[in-house]
Order: C-alpha cells, then structure tokens, then sequence
C-alpha cells in the first residue's frame, strides 16, 4: 500500500502543548507505535522517567481508558497527554554546540530517499543522546533537518562501531525495516580485526548472552546459559601475522554481540576496551590503531517503497585502512 503523508491532528491547540492538556488523534503515521515511544517523541526533553510515571498514575489515557507503556497505538485512538514541565534546553550540551561533528554527519550520507537515510557512522558518537551523552547522531540529524517531521534510528551501532546505520523518515519505512528485521531479511556484514589466527573450520558461533551489571555500575555482556539466544557468522577476509580480519554477519542483534562472541571464540577485536587483551591492544595502537577495529561495511535489506533489494557499502575509515596497510599478510 503506497504510504500516505499524515500529521498528527491536534483537537486542543495551545502555544505551549507541554503545559497544556493535549489531544492526540492516531493516524497511520503512528499506527502500532508503543506508547512509551510516542510519548518520548511527543514530550522531547521530558526524562524516560517522568513519561513512565505519568503512564502508571493514569495521567496517560487513551480512549478515556487507562492504558500500559507497551500499549501499542491503532488508528482513530485519542491519546490524552496531561500537561507536563519540560526541562528548559541546556545550550551546552545542544547538538549545536557541537557544529563540526554534526555537520560532518552531512558528508557521510550513503545514501538519501523520501523514506531512508543511510549513514556511514564514524566512530565515537553514540546513535542517540543519554546516559551521560550530550546528542547522538539521530539528535545532529534532527538539527541538520529541522523540516522533517519524523527521523528514527532502525537499528543501532554502539559508539566505538563505524559503518552502515539506517535512519527512517516515515513511520511506515520505520515498521517495513523493522518487520525485516524481526524476521531476519536483513543481511548486516561487518569487519572485525581480531587476535590471532582464526580457524576456518569456525564458521559460526551459538552461545546465548546476558547482559550483567558490575559492582563498580559497568554494564557488560557475558555467554551465559540465562542469557538470549544469539548467533553470528563468520568468514575468514584477511589473516596477518598475529591477527585475523574476519567479515561477522550477526543472525540475532543482541547488544555486543560480535564483540563477545569473537571474545568466546578466543579472539577478542582489536583495541575493544571492554572486551579485549591489553598485550595485543598495545601492539595494534603501536601501529596506529586508535579506536575500536569494529565496522559494520555492508547492509542488505528490501526497499519499503518498492520492495527491491537495497545493498549499501561503507567504506573503512582512514585509521582503520591505514592499519591493514601496516600488518604483515600471511
């Protein structure tokens, strides 16, 4: 069905919608969002926190009917949003305070449509604001964007990860991807150099993982039998005299998950600081390396607009390429 452009109407219209009761009729633009997620893009600026505490009092209804975070919204629903304070923006932590490396987001776009935007992350910027992160890329998209109603990540990269990153600027392509995703028509391939000479007869590694939080507040992934199922598969691209540069294609997408998985097979990535051996570390930043050796190069998946198979390639960023060019092939 060819996607229709829709807005949100709104039946009680005030100058500051946040400190007065609004009235929110869903339409297919917002059609089987969570309401958690509605309202975090409804109410920016408002903690995770507050917009939970509203929903369990009651304050959040829908059709006059209390209603959970994970309620997920249909057509024609009236979303009752009560009013609440919005935290005044902190021009220090703003995405344009940060102009350079928003702006440089501009001239790392793949690729650009009416329904996706796709691209190539550099490493060391978070795919989202917080936790102690002043913005990520989807709040320097929205700044370099301010026309365009709806911006969503698809899926994520942690900060350290380069490559690939899909953006949607529809509902409707956001839900396409994201049914993709659930029923694995995605193909996402990364690059990964990693400690030692990795075995060709290790082509896939099935361990489930847990996430577990440390007594010093450090959340890491661990292989436990408690943990989700998870699976990536592995292909031997390079080896080098000490170490291994392996194409990683993750069937699930759990967090870490190629990191810990390659840590599993006994061959941790290059310069993972949660993850990896110091001793070989030390050796890859001697030859220059300065940043996780994680990248994610090649994304498969099919068009929501008409349905064809899209493959879209990042290139390795310079550090990264000029590391390969020092090893020593085998």
């Amino acid at each position: 069905m060819a996607a229709v452009l829709v807005r949100w109407r709104i039946m009680n219209t005030v100058s500051t919608p946040q400190q007065q009761v609004q009235l929110i009729t869903i339409d297919e633009d917002h059609f089987e969002q969570r309401i958690d997620n509605f309202l975090m893009t409804a109410l920016k600026g408002v903690p995770k926190s507050m917009i939970y505490r509203i929903v369990r009092k009651g304050e959040v209804r829908v059709n006059k009917k209390r209603i959970k975070p994970e309620y997920k919204l249909q057509m024609g629903d009236i979303v009752r949003i009560p009013p609440v304070r919005v935290a005044e923006p902190d021009n220090r932590t703003a995405p344009s305070a940060n102009l350079s490396k928003v702006s440089q987001l501009e001239d790392r776009i793949l690729h650009e449509d009416n329904h996706l935007i796709v691209l190539n992350k550099p490493a060391g910027i978070a795919v989202h604001g917080g936790s102690g992160v002043d913005y990520g890329v989807i709040e320097a998209l929205r700044s370099l964007r301010p026309q365009q109603k709806f911006l969503e990540l698809v899926h994520r990269l942690d900060k350290d990860t380069s490559g690939v990153l899909l953006v949607a600027k529809k509902r409707s392509a956001l839900k396409h991807m994201h049914d993709q995703l659930r029923c694995k028509k995605m193909q996402k391939d990364y690059l990964a150099l990693v400690r030692g000479e990795w075995s060709a007869q290790d082509k896939v590694v099935k361990q489930p993982l847990l996430k577990i939080t440390l007594k010093s507040g450090e959340r890491i992934v661990r292989v436990n039998a408690e943990g989700k199922p998870s699976e990536t598969r592995f292909k031997i691209m390079q080896r080098y005299q000490g170490c291994t540069l392996v194409q990683a294609s993750p069937v699930t997408g759990r967090t870490h998950q190629i990191r810990v998985h390659c840590q599993y097979a006994g061959h941790p990535i290059a310069c993972d600081e949660k993850y990896s051996e110091q001793g070989f570390d030390d050796s890859m930043r001697a030859l220059g390396l300065e940043r996780l050796f994680l990248h994610a190069a090649e994304l498969m998946f099919i068009h929501p607009e008409n349905d064809e198979v899209m493959r879209v390639s990042a290139p390795l960023d310079d550090n990264l390429s000029l590391v390969l060019s020092r090893l020593k092939r085998v």
